[in-house]
């Protein structure tokens, strides 16, 4: 048995029928198919994956008990079980260049860090099947016009389909969290890239959810330092809540033109 680290907000999961769930919601089930489970624990996880029979599967663990509890009881993938933190490492080295899908019943404190990162990745990362707290993977998989839609909400649609797909209760773990957990799907959309660079795309956003309630003519001042055209004047008296996530790419190249103008 591993012994679970608060500080690496470990919650192992007990229950087969709900690995095996979490599993077989991965779309992508062709032989050729290459899966990174992140945060494996005990391995639970990893034996549904197994079952399957996936082209290759790797699994990225930072905790040291859990990647030795992992080449005791899963010896056929020795060398598939790297030892690291997937916030640093390098992606390309994991397939070789290639591209693959993630799955995992992700710490608490790093699933939004591990969604950021997606979306960094997003050209060799088609799927994600994961689990997160509850409140998270609603937040991710709302729609504009909803209390819970937020930075996280339109970064990942922007790129990807996302589907809540079901609620876990907290006594499917050991120890139970404090909350319900949520599993969800992203899967890549036919969007290729913006018309504007991520990371201004990505500050567009986040300085608009950042003062929430105020009109994105207020929360986006930053970028409104030179004249705008009237046919602004409307999207800026919204709130971000109101803006899709095609509203905020249109908003954002409004924005850069303004900043870089022909």
């Amino acid at each position: 048995m591993v012994r679970a680290k608060k500080h690496l907000g470990q919650h192992f999961l007990r229950e087969d029928a709900i690995a095996d769930k979490i599993a077989g919601s991965l779309t992508g089930t062709s032989s050729s198919t290459r899966i990174l489970e992140i945060g494996p624990g005990m391995g639970i996880l990893t034996r549904s994956l197994l079952s399957r029979k996936f082209e290759q599967l790797k699994l990225i663990e930072l905790d040291t008990e859990s990647v030795a509890y992992l080449h005791q009881h899963f010896p056929t993938l020795k060398d598939a079980v790297i030892e690291g933190d997937f916030l640093k490492i390098n992606l390309d080295k994991i397939f070789d260049g290639e591209s693959f899908s993630i799955i995992g019943n992700f710490p608490y404190n790093i699933s939004s860090q591990i969604l950021f990162r997606v979306f960094e990745n997003r050209e060799r990362i088609p799927e994600v099947v994961g689990m997160f707290q509850r409140e998270v993977a609603q937040r991710i998989t709302s729609g504009h016009g909803t209390k819970d839609y937020g930075i996280l909400s339109v970064l990942l649609q922007v790129y990807y389909h996302a589907t809540y797909l079901f609620t876990v209760e907290e006594d499917a773990f050991d120890p139970p969290p404090k909350v319900k957990s949520g599993v969800l799907r992203l899967t890549r959309n036919q969007t290729p890239s913006l018309p504007v660079s991520d990371s201004f795309f990505k500050a567009v956003v986040k300085a608009a959810f950042n003062q929430r309630r105020k009109t994105l003519r207020n929360s986006l001042s930053a970028f409104l330092t030179k004249p705008h055209p009237e046919e602004l004047a409307e999207v800026l008296s919204r709130r971000p809540e109101q803006m899709s996530p095609e509203d905020f790419i249109n908003l954002a190249k409004a924005l850069n033109d303004l900043k870089n103008p022909e």
